[in-house]
């Protein structure tokens, strides 16, 4: 089965085309990043203004690498949710139609499944049952996968997101924008113990998160060097911030793999990209844990883990109405 699958649920019209779950033929990402790099961080309004300039020879892209004919294609996936709502409707809009006009079934898909999914598109004989965590700008979430597509939400972030919590601390270090790669490469020349930053504690047994306390400690540090004087250690601070990070996520998602007794992590979304965090994890993981991650192409937003995933649904008859709407706030 050939299925096109199309992203545009916040700043990268993406387009891919990917044969029976797990062969990529082309996978198109047209980035905003420029666009949104002024103003510090992504305007909604300007995001699904540019996805209406580029979604159509993003898909035109993406069947002329393979070189496909739209008649060859057997169904239409999108994501639907979660994401920004202008966004969304761009993409959502096109998918229907396209479903429509080559009368082939559409496929919705979570975002935040399809992050995760991206591990089964470079594992094809990963499996349940493991432990889920997707790190991105917008959401940082834990998950119990016991079987296909059933989903546990174990915890979340109680405010700031942790790519979000990356992008405010470059600001605050003036690394610009996005903060996450620049918070990252300035970190490799810092000291990430000569800045005491606070763990991060809940009263009650959770697994949720919370990385605002972190990025504030980062912020009063800044201020007080200020009124002092003192030149500002950007790189001490990146490194302190983000080794910080990496044990938060950690001890999490290691407590969470252990109380579910599995032997598996995958993660996804943009922030595991981060090769510090990447490798933190290799390293402080049990030594009966196994750690995947999907390739950096894979794990910021891309149309080719949205393809991928609609697959196993396509196959199981999980086709979506006409009538799906999008939702910006869906979770697991």
């Amino acid at each position: 089965m050939v299925i096109l699958g199309i992203e545009t649920s916040c700043d990268e019209t993406a387009a891919a085309v990917v044969e029976d779950g797990k062969r990529i033929l082309s996978n198109v990402v047209s980035s905003q990043i420029e666009l949104h790099r002024q103003f510090g961080g992504i305007v909604p309004e300007l995001a699904s203004r540019s996805h209406l300039q580029r979604i159509i020879p993003v898909i035109e892209q993406a069947l002329i690498e393979p070189k496909m004919r739209l008649e060859d294609l057997d169904c239409i996936a999108v994501t639907f949710g979660p994401g920004l709502l202008g966004s969304l409707l761009v993409g959502l809009t096109v998918a229907k139609g396209m479903s429509y006009a080559l009368r082939v079934p559409l496929v919705g898909i979570n975002h935040l499944e399809a992050h995760l999914y991206a591990n089964f598109l470079t594992y094809p004989h990963l499996r349940p049952p493991l432990v889920g965590l997707v790190i991105s700008g917008g959401h940082t979430e834990l998950v119990n996968l016991s079987g296909e597509r059933n989903y546990q939400l174990l915890g979340s972030t109680r405010d700031d997101a942790v790519g979000e919590a990356f992008d405010k601390v470059a600001r605050i270090l003036n690394l610009g924008y996005p903060g996450g790669p620049l918070v990252e490469k300035a970190a490799r020349e810092g000291d990430s113990h000569s800045v005491p930053l606070p763990s991060v504690h809940f009263k009650e047994d959770t697994f949720d998160f919370s990385f605002s306390g972190i990025k504030t400690a980062v912020l009063y540090y800044v201020m007080n060097l200020e009124k002092k004087g003192v030149s500002i250690p950007t790189a001490d601070l990146a490194a302190s911030f983000q080794e910080r990070v990496a044990e938060v996520l950690a001890e999490r998602v290691f407590k969470a793999a252990s109380l579910k007794k599995v032997s598996r992590i995958v993660l996804g979304g943009g922030v595991s990209s981060n090769l510090f965090l990447r490798s933190f994890l290799e390293k402080e993981k049990p030594k009966d844990l196994k750690v995947f991650f999907p390739p950096p192409s894979l794990c910021t937003d891309n149309a080719a883990m949205v393809a991928a995933c609609a697959y196993p649904k396509l196959k199981a008859g999980l086709i979506s109405p006409p009538s799906l709407d999008a939702l910006p706030n869906l979770n697991f």
